[in-house]
C-alpha cells in the first residue's frame, strides 16, 4: 500500500498499535450497546430514521463488498496501486458504517424479526455469523491496514505477514459483510420486526 520512507513508531510496532485501536473500537460498540456511553453524545432519532440509517448502513456495506472485492482482484492481477486505493476506500467506508451504527443504536434503536421458524433461525445464524466476524475481523484488519500503510510494496512481500494477513481480513469481512445485507433485506424488506428503543435513546426520550 503506503511506501514509508523511514522507520517510524507505526511502522516499528504495527502490532501495538493495532491492539490500541481495537481496544478502542470494541469500547466505543460495547460502550454504546451496554448504555455506558451518555445518550447525549448521540442525536435522539425517531424510528423513520432509524429505518433510514439501516437503508443507510446497507448501501454502504453493499459498496464495500465491491470495493473489497475489487481490491482483491487487483492484488491478484498485481496492480499495488489500484489495490492500495481499493483498500484504504474500504476502511473509510468501515469508518463510515461505524458512525452510522452507533449513531443507530444510541439514539435510536434495534429491530427485531418476526417470521416462521423456518426462516428466523437461518437468519439468527446468519446474525450469529456476521456479528461474530465483525468482532473478530477488528485486530486483523487493523493489522493488515497498518502494516499497508507504513510498508513499502516489496517490505510487504518480504519482511512482513500482509499477504496472508491480508486474505484472512478480506475474506472475513466480505462473509460479514455480504450476511450483513442479506440480513438487511430479511430483516427490513422481506419479514416483519419489533422495535425497542436503545438504552441511551430510552434515557434521552424519558420526561424529566
Amino acid at each position: 500500500m503506503a511506501t514509508a520512507s523511514a522507520d517510524n513508531p507505526l511502522k516499528e510496532h504495527p502490532l501495538a498499535v493495532t491492539v490500541v485501536l481495537s481496544i478502542v473500537g470494541y469500547a466505543l460498540v460495547i460502550g454504546t450497546f451496554l448504555g455506558f456511553v451518555p445518550g447525549s453524545v448521540f442525536p435522539e432519532l425517531s424510528l423513520s430514521q432509524v429505518n433510514l440509517l439501516s437503508d443507510a448502513i446497507a448501501a454502504v456495506n453493499a459498496v464495500n463488498v465491491v470495493v473489497i472485492a475489487a481490491g482483491w482482484r487487483w492484488i491478484r492481477r498485481d496492480e499495488v496501486k489500484k489495490h492500495a486505493t481499493a483498500m484504504v476506500t474500504s476502511f473509510v467506508l468501515i469508518l463510515v458504517f461505524l458512525v452510522m451504527y452507533l449513531a443507530k443504536i444510541g439514539g435510536g434503536g434495534t429491530k427485531e424479526m418476526v417470521a416462521p421458524w423456518f426462516a428466523y433461525y437461518p437468519y439468527l445464524a446468519m446474525l450469529a455469523i456476521h456479528i461474530i466476524l465483525s468482532i473478530v475481523a477488528v485486530p486483523v484488519v487493523l493489522y493488515a491496514l497498518v502494516l499497508g500503510l507504513t510498508h513499502s510494496p516489496t517490505e510487504l512481500r518480504r519482511e512482513t505477514p500482509h499477504l496472508k494477513v491480508g486474505r484472512l481480513a478480506a475474506g472475513s469481512w466480505l462473509l460479514s459483510l455480504s450476511l450483513g445485507v442479506v440480513t438487511y433485506v430479511l430483516l427490513n424488506h422481506i419479514f416483519s420486526w419489533e422495535y425497542s428503543a436503545s438504552a441511551a435513546a430510552a434515557l434521552v426520550a424519558a420526561p424529566m
